[in-house]
């Protein structure tokens, strides 16, 4: 039988490569006994990884910032090669290259069928929804693997329309299982459309794929907002204008240095609960990004808020922050008349018109998140460049298949 390796957890700002058990077509124990459901899954199709990536959420887990347990094995942002499907599988078929959504969905509940596949509720006894090698979202396990077992396959996987084709533009295709589509809705949350002025806080990957899906959906300017220099400069790579946070002075007055005004159409919050207060050597403050874009939107303005919250932080700075209770102004939003939108990208709303794109030549996300190719074994190195603030999105080719 074909062994399988994959990257997990083993401790803070530790990973490593282990040996597991090659993927059967079943589903976790845990999920089948908590949601009284068979653990055989005919539904289900074995994928040889062609591509997968290292996230920021990932590094999250990576840094010692959720409870995810020593062992955890890691990875949601998966490409591969179909090379088995259970009897059940009408339409996916041997050879096929797909993209898988990392929302885990069954494509049979009623958020399913209202299109919110990111908050399934057969995947995941704990709560709603499920994703692969995450701390909590169900025990799938991880893509950042030789091999992956893919639920529900039919409806999950994004088949590419021609294997070469998809081979040939992979780097940008990997972006769809993930933060091309979370950038995207982080756009599309916050109303961005033709002519938009928008601040996108955080230059790292899921923020420069807001950038750019926002550029995509016609935005005027677009301005990212980080501390890290080598990341701004990626930002202003493919065309956005910037502000360095690590510098002295408000925000809004440096927003208005870009468009005249201190303020701005659309906000999108790209950071999540390990947000820093601004200026140089700044501390930890969870609740300054969405502050931020609450104070620089324009009243009656939406706000993306694609960056992770989390209900359980033990490297918080108060306990307060532990369970995810965060100093917002709220009611700066409330009198703005401010709308917004948090939790998971439903992937599967979006991706299938955003590989449209890809295919086109319409986007060059990979340029944008600066996609930098690694081999598995390179994974470990790269978790720890990637959280020394490498301006890189790191695309693991477990296979050698990437040209």
């Amino acid at each position: 039988m074909t062994s399988n390796r994959v990257v997990v957890y083993k401790g803070p700002l530790e990973t490593a490569i282990e040996d597991i058990d090659y993927p059967k077509l079943e589903i976790p124990a845990e999920v089948a006994e908590g949601m009284g459901i068979k653990q055989a899954a005919p539904h289900a199709a074995i994928l040889k990884v062609v591509t997968t990536n290292i996230c920021g959420s990932d590094q999250h887990m990576v840094r010692g910032r959720t409870i995810a347990p020593v062992g955890q094995s890691l990875g949601h942002e998966i490409t591969g090669e179909v090379v088995e499907t259970g009897d059940d599988v009408l339409f996916v078929k041997e050879g096929d290259i797909c993209s898988v959504p990392f929302n885990i969905a069954c494509g049979r509940c009623r958020m399913c069928n209202e299109g919110k596949t990111g908050v399934c509720l057969n995947v995941n006894p704990a709560r709603p929804g499920a994703a692969y090698g995450y701390v909590d979202m169900g025990g799938w396990i991880g893509g950042q693997a030789e091999y992956v077992m893919v639920p529900f396959a039919d409806f999950n996987l994004l088949k590419f329309p021609d294997r070469d084709q998809a081979l040939e533009k992979i780097l940008d295709l990997t972006m769809l299982s993930d933060i091309f589509p979370t950038g995207y809705h982080g756009a599309v949350s916050a109303g961005v459309t033709t002519g938009s002025t928008v601040y996108v806080a955080g230059a790292g990957p899921v923020g420069l794929a807001a950038a750019h899906a926002s550029q995509l959906l016609g935005a005027s300017v677009v301005i990212v907002g980080d501390m890290n220099a080598e990341r701004l400069r990626q930002a202003e790579s493919f065309g956005c204008a910037t502000v360095d946070l690590s510098t002295s002075g408000e925000l809004s007055d440096k927003i208005a240095e870009v468009v005249g005004e201190p303020e701005v159409d659309a906000a999108v919050d790209a950071v999540g609960f390990e947000a820093r207060a601004h200026g140089e050597g700044a501390g930890e403050q969870p609740a300054t990004v969405l502050n931020d874009i609450m104070s620089v939107a324009r009243v009656g303005a939406g706000l993306g808020i694609p960056g992770l919250y989390v209900t359980g932080d033990p490297g918080a700075a108060d306990d307060n922050a532990k369970v995810g209770q965060i100093g917002v102004k709220l009611g700066l939003g409330w009198a703005k008349s401010h709308h917004f939108q948090t939790g998971q990208c439903p992937v599967k709303r979006y991706n299938r018109k955003l590989m449209n794109l890809i295919l086109a030549d319409k986007a060059q996300i990979a340029k944008a998140v600066n996609a930098t190719k690694i081999s598995l074994d390179e994974a470990p190195d790269a978790y720890q460049q990637f959280d020394q603030g490498a301006a890189r999105k790191y695309v693991i080719d477990p296979h050698s298949m990437v040209a």
